[in-house]
Parts: C-alpha cells; structure tokens; sequence
C-alpha cells in the first residue's frame, strides 16, 4: 500500500476497523488525512443490540488472536462481557475457564455470522456447555455468576496473598499496596520489578490499567516460572519475564518510568544499574528487610535524597487460649524520582 501513495486504494474490512480492527494497523503508517474511514457496526455493538444491552455498561474485548486469559480481571458478579472469540473452539474453552475458575452458573450466549442470513444465537449455563457445529465467526456474550469459591480479583491494590502461587517470597499484602502507592502507575508506563519473586508487584501494576507493561527480572529459574504461571492466572499474561540477575540481566532492556526493587538490591552494581536506566522523572522504589539491604537504602537517601519510609504491620494471632499481635518483618522503604 506505501507503494501505490498517492493513487486511490480501497481496503475492505468488516465491522468497525478501529475497534480491534485493520484501522489500527493501517494508522501507525498512515496519517488520518489521507484516509476516508466509513465504519460499519461492530460485532460487540451488533451483539448488544440483539441482547438488548446499554453498550455503555458492558465490558467489551477482543480475545481474537489473543490469549483466553485476559477475561480473567472481568470476571465479576452481575457483570455483563462480550467477547470476540479466535474460531468455532473459542467459546468452549471460554465455558472451561469459567468452570475452573467458579464461574459455572455464568449464562453464556453464543451469536453466530451476526449480520448475516446464517445468524443464530444460542445459549447455555458455563456448566452445562454443550453446543457444537459453532460457526468461527462468532462472539460471546456472558452474564457472570460466581459460585462458591470463586476467584474474583478485587480492584483495590494489595490482593490477598493466598491468591498468589509462592513460596514464601512475595511481598506482603499490605506493604504491596503501599508499594504500588509509592510506584504511582501513570497511563502507558513500563515497570521493572527486580527480584519479582512471585511476580506480585509486576502483576498488581499491570492490573491498575489495560495500558501499564511490566518486566519481572528474576534469577531463579523455578520462581521465574512461578511469575509466569501468576500472570497467566491473574489475566496478565503478557507480563514479560527475563530469568537473571541485576545488574547483567538489566542490559538491553527497554527504558524503565518506574522500578521495584524487593531483591537483588544489595548485590554489587545493581542499584547503579537500575538508576542509570531510569527514565528522566522515574520513580524508583525499594524495599528493605534485611539488615544489608537498609544500610544500602540509608546510603542512598544520604547521597541522592528522596524519601525514607518505615513500614511495621502486626497481625492479630492466637496466644493461648486468648489472641494478641503477631509482628511481621519491618520494611524500611525508599522512593526516589529521577531529575
């Protein structure tokens, strides 16, 4: 098409070509003055009109092409979704992995080749999937139901731990919340969670908003797995993870806006290394239990300022026969931004 600029070109595409359309593709090329777009009807918005749903209160989201997964965050009581599946398997395994994850009593409708003369629509509880000759033009429209045990990812940050596979290497619920408070995601911006661990942070910034990425730098090669698992099952599977070390593993990675260092911090040349990538106006966050770690934070605050923080949480524990409070580990934490 580049080739031919400047003669008439004519490009047919169904549906609405900037809603998960060739119109994305075609506009990172071409300037919007030298196209004329006339958009037809979406495939979500033709499906809301046939179920007679306010598309202002429906979520809406292509799976086509992209992993199943990321229905996962969406999946809430009373909601209301319409999904663009991939083909004719698309919504069976969507029924699957609304079964193993609580939602089996979701009401799931199927619309066929919407449009068109062969249209159809059907409809069957998650559970009780069933249906076959499936057209792979089709979309799903779900009512979500959760049942007993269900897993529902809350909004606010700081989930529960017991959500996340670990090993005992995760950043505590409540000191991940004001972690990600100190991080202060901003629309479209990269984080580098260094030692991710279980990944928890990387994943939790990730799920703030659809536009934030997250790198998860992690030497061990069974808990870099872990965060890959994590993040499939919280709905972020693009997460992307790199298995070292810092400072090495940092090399030739894409500049940073924020970075997260829980482990790592104190071995030789990483916390240079990370500074160093930080984007002007970055903000840079590390945590601190151990007794070499803070000495490294409290040198840094000397040198180059920022802001020191000490975080002490106590959980109330049985004492007895009675209760009282359990400290966890102190954190010392340091946030600083980049001039």
């Amino acid at each position: 098409m580049l080739e031919r600029r400047g003669t008439p070109v004519v490009v047919l595409a169904s549906g609405d070509p900037f809603l998960y359309g060739v119109g994305a593709t075609l506009s990172r090329r071409i300037a919007a003055e030298e196209m004329r777009v006339i958009p037809a009807p979406s495939a979500f918005s033709i499906a809301a009109s046939r179920l007679g749903w306010p598309q202002q209160d429906v979520t809406t989201i292509s799976l086509h092409g992209r992993p199943l997964d990321l229905v996962r965050p969406h999946l809430h009581p009373g909601r209301r979704l319409i999904a663009l599946t991939s083909d004719e398997k698309g919504p069976g395994e969507l029924a699957a992995l609304l079964v193993a994850t609580g939602f089996g009593q979701s009401r799931l409708t199927v619309l066929e080749t919407l449009g068109s003369a062969r249209e159809r629509r059907r409809c069957v509880l998650a559970a009780d999937f069933n249906l076959v000759d499936i057209d792979p033009l089709n979309v799903c429209a779900l009512e979500i139901s959760a049942g007993e045990g269900a897993r529902i990812l809350p909004f606010a940050a700081g989930l529960e731990d017991d959500l996340f596979e670990h090993d005992g290497q995760i950043t505590k619920r409540e000191i991940r919340a004001m972690t990600l408070s100190a991080l202060a995601p901003r629309h479209g911006e990269l984080l580098w969670d260094i030692g991710a661990g279980s990944g928890s942070i990387g994943i939790e910034w990730m799920l703030a908003d659809p536009s934030l990425k997250a790198i998860a730098i992690e030497q061990s090669s069974e808990r870099a797995a872990r965060v890959a698992r994590n993040a499939s099952a919280f709905g972020v599977p693009h997460l992307a993870v790199v298995e070292g070390s810092a400072p090495d593993a940092l090399q030739g990675l894409p500049e940073p806006d924020a970075i997260f260092v829980g482990g790592g911090g104190s071995d030789p040349g990483a916390m240079d290394a990370a500074m160093a990538a930080l984007k002007p106006g970055g903000r840079l966050v590390a945590n601190a239990v151990t007794l070499e770690m803070e000495a490294v934070l409290l040198s840094e605050h000397a040198k180059r300022g920022g802001s020191l923080t000490r975080i002490e949480i106590s959980r109330a524990g049985p004492v007895g026969s009675m209760s009282g409070w359990r400290p966890v580990m102190p954190v010392t934490q340091w946030r600083w931004m980049k001039g």
